[in-house]
């Protein structure tokens, strides 16, 4: 009779319950009910948590308003693809270029146990799609994507100190042995493989085998620049003293073939920098050369080649306003006007990237997104940029690659012929001295063309081309 009295007073309940829910479906409106709703589910979970013995730590992946990928975040997920990924059920595969290694992480929502000093904890990656109907600049960008950390309350210390500053260090410790550099280059917009985000930029594995031990240059001016170059990379500390941000520009000027291209990748392979190889014209405006800085990464070379080719930055463009002042006669307007409205459209699909735009980059607000850069301008003709992009400050380096000398030629016969001393070094240096050739174009005379020659044969090819080139002047 008693459990009779309790079915039937448990039924009475439900009952209950089930009016007052279609009653408050029905009266009320949406937008009360998802309002109530919101409330009650955060009272209910608080109550429900306060009873729980476990906490929980949340690491998003953006920060500031998501122009900055978090590094927590970044090290958490390398560290979590190291370690765990023979643990979980459900991992995302990527292969790298030629297929060689297979690179595994986790899932969208998947659960793995890590264990550290004889405690468990949990990790979760999450996504979830935000419902907000703010416009944001990055399509797609509305996914949010986190690592959620569980463990039991009474080791609270133990995990918010000594396992997360050994999270941090393994974190690291597996970035750089894995480390694989990068050659960017700056494309229309495109969905990222692995990350899912929209981006601008596109990379290639990134393997050359320049060095400055390989570049055709006096010994002296290579090895100023290599100390500039380590000194730099060793000077966040004193960066942060004067209160610069760390970067740094180098100008690369000089007639074509005299290795600016191979300079800049031998300075990326002496500080084992990515390369970010920036096509201006392809760049649409000044917001979008912001966000291409955005995404660059630290330790980076950001590359601008033939910068007085790539733009008119000199403020020279010609007027379309003073060309239609031209005085024409009645038959010739509709024709001007046709001309006109052509090359307008023309000019709408260039780019509108400005001088101040450019230099707001180098050295404005903008410069300090990031840190450990070095930005390095190149040009064949010096004398047509605008002083005031090249100047000391923007441009705080400035190196003059010249034709070869005698000395820059004894390295590239070392490179490519294993010989320091020959019959013909005495001849050669004289032409040299007369002449004007450069670097690659020795290295090409330097180079065997068929299995026969030997080195007498190829230092003779280059005896040949220089006094060929020595009559050409005369």
């Amino acid at each position: 009779m008693n459990t009779n009295h309790l079915f039937i007073k448990f039924g009475s309940f439900l009952a209950s319950i089930m009016f007052v829910k279609a009653m408050y479906e029905q009266y009320l409106p949406y937008r009360w009910r998802n309002s109530i709703s919101s409330i009650l589910y955060r009272y209910i979970y608080q109550f429900l948590s306060s009873f729980s013995p476990y906490h929980h730590i949340t690491f998003e992946e953006f920060t500031g308003e998501r122009f900055n990928r978090s590094e927590a975040f970044t090290i958490i997920e390398t560290y979590l693809s190291e370690k765990t990924s023979e643990k979980a059920r459900r991992l995302k595969g990527n292969f790298v270029k030629d297929g060689k290694d297979l690179v595994l992480g986790l899932a969208d929502n998947e659960e793995v146990i890590d264990e550290y000093e004889g405690v468990k904890v949990w990790w979760k990656c999450r996504r979830s799609v935000s419902r907000s109907q703010s416009i944001n600049i990055y399509p797609g960008s509305n996914d949010k994507r986190n690592f959620k950390l569980t463990f039991h309350s009474r080791y609270r210390d133990l995990i918010t100190k000594s396992y997360m500053t050994y999270i941090l260090e393994e974190g690291k410790a597996i970035t750089t042995r894995k480390r694989q550099r990068k050659l960017f280059t700056n494309v229309k917009e495109q969905k990222g493989a692995t990350s899912g985000r929209w981006t601008l930029w596109s990379h290639v594995e990134f393997k050359h085998p320049a060095t400055f031990d390989t570049l055709g240059m006096a010994e002296a001016k290579k090895n100023y620049i290599m100390n500039d170059l380590v000194r730099f990379s060793n000077s966040k500390d004193y960066y942060d003293k004067i209160g610069k941000p760390w970067k740094r520009g180098y100008l690369l000027y000089g007639p074509p073939g005299t290795g600016k291209s191979t300079m800049i990748v031998a300075i990326a392979n002496l500080l084992e920098y990515d390369i970010y190889d920036l096509e201006l014209t392809m760049v649409a405006d000044n917001t979008q050369l912001r966000r291409l800085l955005i995404e660059t990464s630290n330790k980076s070379i950001i590359v601008i080649e033939d910068i007085d080719c790539s733009l008119d930055l000199t403020g020279q463009r010609s007027s379309m306003k003073e060309e239609k002042k031209v005085k024409t006669s009645e038959d010739e307007k509709d024709k001007v006007k046709k001309v006109l409205k052509d090359r307008e459209q023309v000019e709408s699909k260039k780019s509108q990237v400005t001088l101040s735009g450019l230099l707001n980059m180098i050295d404005g607000i903008w410069s300090a997104v990031g840190e450990e850069r070095l930005i390095i301008f190149t040009t064949n003709y010096i004398e047509k940029l605008d002083q005031a992009l090249i100047r000391r400050g923007r441009m705080d380096v400035h190196i003059e690659l010249l034709y070869c000398c005698f000395e820059s030629f004894k390295v590239l016969a070392n490179n490519y012929l294993d010989v320091k001393s020959h019959p013909l070094f005495e001849t050669i240096k004289g032409l040299l001295e007369e002449t004007k050739m450069n670097p690659a174009d020795v290295a090409e005379n330097l180079m065997p063309k068929s299995l026969e020659l030997d080195v007498d044969d190829c230092l003779e090819n280059l005896v040949k081309a220089l006094e060929k080139v020595k009559l050409d002047y005369q």
